[in-house]
C-alpha cells in the first residue's frame, strides 16, 4: 500500500511495508489533534502526532489514563481486569507495583550483564558471520534479546525458541507470519481475556502457572524466581500478565530496534565507517531506537474533557500517543529522517519517556544494541542489503521481520 500521505492508522495493511512516515507528517503538519474513525469493530479515537503534545498527555497521566486499556482496540472492564499489567494501571497503583519490579531493571543492576552481553554477540556474530550470506534479523537481532531474556527470567535455554514463538503471536497477533489467528480476520472472541486477545496467552498462562507450582525449574536469580519469593510480589493472575509481557515487550522490541540498526547499516555503508572510528559508541543506540520506534503507540483515555490545538477531546474519549512520530518531529529534530549517529540531545520517545509509564528495559535495550552493533562492526567490511525487508504487519509494533545481507569479514 503506497503511503500517499494520507492512510489510515486504523489499517494494519497501512503499516506492513513500514511505517507510513508521509502520512504522519503531514497530520504534524496539518493536523496534530486528528480524529480516526472506527469500524465495526473498533471506536475511533484521536491522534496525537507531535512530540510538545505528546509530552503534554504523558504528563498529565491523572487526565490521559492508561487504566482502561493501552492498546487501541475496545475492553470491556471485565476484560480489562482479566488482561491488565501494571502498564494499564494510573497512579498510585502503577508506582506501588513498579517499585517492585524495577530494581531487577535499573541502570546500575543492568550495567553488570554487559559482560555477558558481549559473551553472547560475540558468538552470535561469529556463528553467524560463518556464512557470507544470512538473513541478520534471524541470526543476530533475534537472537541477543532472546538469550537475555532467558537470562533475566531464568527460564532454561531449550524453552527459549518456544517462548519467542509466543511471544511473537501475542504482539504480532495481526501478521499472519507470526499467528494463525490474525486478529482483524476472524473472530478472537474466544480468546478476549487472554493478553492480545491470542491462543498464545493460554499457553503462557500454562508455562506461568507451572512455574508458580514448581513444576519448571527457574534459576534462582532471575526475575521470575525473585517475584516468586516476594511475599509483598504480583497475585497469580498478574504475575501471569505480567510474565507474558516480559516475554512479548522484553523480546519483540530490542530485536526490532536491532533489526533497524542492521536495516540502516545494511543501506548506507558510510554509517559502518563511522562507527569503527569509535567515537559514537555513546550515541548511537539512542539514534538507532529514535529511527526504529518499534512500539508505535500507546493509548490512552480521556477522563474529563480536554482542548488541545481548538479540538475538544471528550471524557471517555481514546488517544494514541504515536511516539514514532513524535520521534521524528521536525520542530524537535533536525534532519528527523537520517541517521546521525552523534544525535546529542537526543530527545526521543520512542521508550514513552516523559511520564509514569517510561519503559522498564530501556536501560538494558540500549545496552543491547550497542554491544550487538559493537560486535558486529567490528568483524565486518562490508554488510549489504540483497533486497529489500519486509515488515510487521501491524499498526501497534514496527519492525523488520527479515533483512538478506550480504557481509564481508575484516581482514
Amino acid at each position: 500500500m503506497h503511503d500517499d500521505g494520507h492512510l489510515n492508522l486504523l489499517d494494519h495493511d497501512s503499516f506492513a511495508h513500514g511505517v507510513p512516515h508521509a502520512t504522519f507528517a503531514r497530520l504534524r503538519r496539518e493536523d496534530p489533534v486528528s480524529w480516526n474513525d472506527g469500524n465495526d469493530e473498533f471506536k475511533g479515537f484521536w491522534n496525537l502526532t507531535r512530540h510538545a503534545d505528546i509530552a503534554v498527555a504523558n504528563k498529565e497521566n491523572q487526565i490521559f489514563s492508561s487504566a482502561q486499556g493501552i492498546r487501541m482496540e475496545d475492553q470491556n472492564h471485565e476484560e480489562y481486569m482479566a488482561r491488565r499489567t501494571f502498564q494499564e494501571t494510573d497512579q498510585p497503583e502503577h508506582s506501588t507495583t513498579r517499585r517492585t519490579v524495577n530494581p531487577n531493571f535499573a541502570k546500575p543492576t543492568v550495567a553488570k550483564f554487559e559482560t555477558l552481553i558481549r559473551e553472547l554477540a560475540s558468538d552470535i556474530c561469529d556463528k553467524t558471520l560463518a556464512k557470507p550470506e544470512f538473513d541478520a534479523v534471524g541470526g543476530i537481532a533475534k537472537q541477543l534479546p532472546m538469550m537475555m531474556l532467558g537470562r533475566i527470567l531464568g527460564v532454561p535455554d531449550e524453552d527459549l525458541d518456544w517462548l519467542v514463538e509466543k511471544g511473537d503471536a501475542l504482539i504480532g497477533n495481526s501478521d499472519p507470519d507470526f499467528t494463525q489467528h490474525v486478529v482483524d480476520k476472524m473472530d478472537t472472541s474466544a480468546y478476549r481475556m487472554m493478553p492480545f486477545r491470542s491462543p498464545a496467552g493460554v499457553e503462557l498462562y500454562d508455562y506461568a502457572e507451572d512455574l508458580l507450582q514448581n513444576r519448571r525449574a527457574v534459576a534462582e536469580e532471575g526475575i521470575l524466581a525473585k517475584m516468586m519469593r516476594d511475599e509483598n510480589g504480583l497475585k497469580e493472575l498478574d504475575f501471569k500478565n505480567f510474565f507474558c509481557l516480559l516475554v512479548a515487550a522484553g523480546n519483540d522490541t530490542t530485536r526490532y530496534s536491532i533489526a533497524m540498526a542492521l536495516n540502516l547499516l545494511a543501506h548506507n555503508p558510510d554509517l559502518i565507517a563511522q562507527l569503527k572510528t569509535g567515537k559514537y559508541w555513546d550515541t548511537c543506540a539512542d539514534e538507532f531506537v529514535r529511527l526504529a520506534s518499534p512500539t508505535m503507540h500507546f493509548r490512552r483515555t480521556a477522563t474529563q474533557d480536554f482542548k488541545m490545538h481548538d479540538k475538544t477531546i471528550r471524557e471517555g474519549d481514546k488517544v494514541l500517543l504515536w511516539f514514532v512520530s513524535g520521534s521524528r518531529d521536525e520542530e524537535v529534530f533536525e534532519n528527523p529522517n537520517d541517521c546521525l549517529l552523534g544525535r546529542s540531545p537526543n530527545r526521543h520517545v520512542a521508550f514513552g519517556q516523559g511520564g509514569i509509564h517510561v519503559c522498564l528495559g530501556m536501560h538494558l535495550a540500549k545496552l543491547e544494541v550497542r554491544i550487538a552493533l559493537e560486535e558486529l562492526v567490528k568483524r565486518i567490511d562490508t554488510f549489504e542489503a540483497l533486497e529489500a525487508p519486509t515488515w510487521t504487519r501491524s499498526n501497534f509494533i514496527c519492525g523488520v521481520k527479515k533483512l538478506n545481507v550480504r557481509a564481508t569479514k575484516a581482514a
